[in-house]
């Protein structure tokens, strides 16, 4: 069976419940795990897994074509700039980033209602 290997940056209240429904998935492969905060749940769900986290997303992101997707739910217009800037700069076609609203559109579609993402005031820097 073909895997997906995937990386998410936010582990927050977007990021945890989504973690959730990716570990549960037996063809996803989770690279690892990204946010400012080692303190949140989905950070600590990561963990329970032996899933890697940092504090920076760029440790999880250089690791090039071998992450199908980075799925980024920062809700951070920084983040986003960050990674369309090194996959331009890597050269990397292969990896493909997902935005927010494409997750929780899914995440909305699982669970059979609209999921709304929310976000405390933290950044990343």
């Amino acid at each position: 069976m073909q895997t997906f290997r995937i990386v998410v940056i936010g582990a927050g209240e977007t990021g945890t419940p989504l973690l959730q429904q990716l570990l549960s998935a037996p063809f996803v492969q989770l690279i690892g795990v990204a946010d400012l905060n080692l303190e949140l749940p989905g950070i600590a769900l990561a963990r329970q897994h032996q899933i890697p986290v940092t504090d920076n997303f760029m440790d999880l992101v250089s690791q090039g074509a071998e992450v199908d997707i980075i799925i980024d739910v920062t809700g951070a217009a920084k983040v986003r700039e960050q990674l369309r800037q090194y996959m331009v700069d890597s050269h990397n076609a292969h990896t493909v980033i997902m935005h927010e609203r494409i997750a929780l559109l899914m995440m909305s579609l699982s669970a059979g209602h609209l999921v709304d993402g929310k976000h405390g005031v933290q950044q990343y820097a």
